[in-house]
């Protein structure tokens, strides 16, 4: 064997490997995954998030159902006991559950809601009525009572007329309360499920560990907000579901326009949560922020009930609040079928609250 041949030939250099780029987005997609993972570590989250909302509807909408044929409580005074008798004989003597009491027992019982309505003797003859203008019950107690006693007592109407009842879907309470607890539910979940957990990981200085990677700061809290995004096609989902299957809810309005609405109602409440918890260095403090925020929108923005019971000099700062835009575009598409194009305002509102929220945050926020 010849030298050239015990020679082993060169090897070739290695062809270097080009840098791998994961493009804009890959810090986005990988903070928004971890975000999920921790949510998934959480089982409080699945009560509180979807669980909850399902057991307050269906509480509400059977504590507030339509009940035509309810009997209406009447406590009627020792003096006036020959009442129990005429309203026996009335037509609709079975709407009625009259008790006799003495006097001190009767006002008590009606003070504590016990009773719709008091009847009493009149000192001029007759008989007068212990009503409350605020109690609706109350009222309409009033009325049907003297009907059927004017009625027992030989009153005949000059003018023929009927009744007929309506509750229909769309215009029972449960369809005015459904789309008022989803906006709740996507404002609780934006403001605490981003501000709680923005500060518990500026306690137990994660944020800080987060800072010292290639991280862009604007990815972290977008991941951050737009998290809640899937949670609520899953909320949005049951809720509906739930309306429709327990409740016979009507939905009129297109599935795609409600879930848009419901996403662009997240990421608004996602970006006031973050500005809420961008200063707070404690859990205690920014529990405080977020309730004192959260409670003007509970009590004005028409979750429970109408914000037209207020004064209508507060409607306009009323309707600039975010939970009000966000419910009365849900209750118009859900209940009306009013499409999206016909509800800028309420659109324009909502992202003005979540864009400018989010750029304050951007600019304010703590990470030590």
């Amino acid at each position: 064997m010849t030298v050239a041949q015990q020679i082993p030939p060169k090897a070739s250099p290695p062809v270097p490997t080009p840098p791998r780029r994961n493009g804009r987005w890959a810090g986005y997609r990988h903070l928004l995954m971890a975000r999920m993972l921790e949510l998934k570590r959480e089982p409080e989250v699945v009560f509180w998030v979807f669980v909850f909302p399902l057991l307050l509807a269906l509480g509400l909408g059977i504590a507030f159902r339509n009940k035509p044929g309810d009997a209406i409580s009447v406590a009627i005074v020792d003096q006036a006991r020959d009442a129990e008798s005429m309203l026996a004989r009335s037509p609709q003597h079975d709407r009625f559950k009259p008790q006799v009491l003495d006097a001190d027992q009767a006002r008590n019982g009606f003070r504590l809601g016990k009773f719709d309505l008091v009847v009493e003797p009149n000192p001029q003859g007759g008989y007068q009525y212990r009503y409350d203008p605020a109690r609706p019950e109350s009222v309409l107690a009033k009325t049907e009572v003297d009907n059927a006693l004017q009625a027992a007592a030989g009153r005949k109407n000059p003018l023929s007329t009927s009744t007929l009842v309506s509750s229909e879907p769309g215009s029972r309470y449960i369809d005015f309360l459904i789309p008022g607890l989803l906006g709740m539910n996507l404002m609780n979940s934006g403001m605490w499920g981003i501000g709680f957990a923005l500060v518990d990981m500026r306690q137990r200085k994660l944020l800080k560990r987060f800072v010292g990677t290639p991280m862009r700061r604007t990815d972290f809290l977008l991941a951050l907000a737009s998290s809640r995004l899937i949670l609520m096609i899953i909320e949005v989902g049951l809720l509906l579901a739930f309306g429709v299957i327990f409740f016979h809810m009507r939905v009129l309005g297109s599935i795609a326009a409600i879930a848009l609405l419901a996403g662009i109602g997240s990421l608004t409440f996602g970006g006031v949560g973050l500005l809420t918890a961008s200063r707070a260095q404690k859990i205690e403090s920014v529990s405080g922020l977020i309730n004192l925020v959260m409670m003007p929108m509970w009590i004005f923005s028409g979750v429970f009930f109408s914000y037209e019971r207020f004064p209508a000099v507060i409607h306009p700062l009323i309707k600039a609040l975010p939970l009000t835009a966000l419910n009365d575009a849900l209750r118009a598409s859900i209940l009306e079928g009013t499409p999206l194009f016909a509800q800028w305002p309420r659109l324009l509102v909502m992202l003005l609250w979540g864009g400018i929220s989010f750029l304050l945050a951007l600019k304010w926020f703590r990470w030590t």
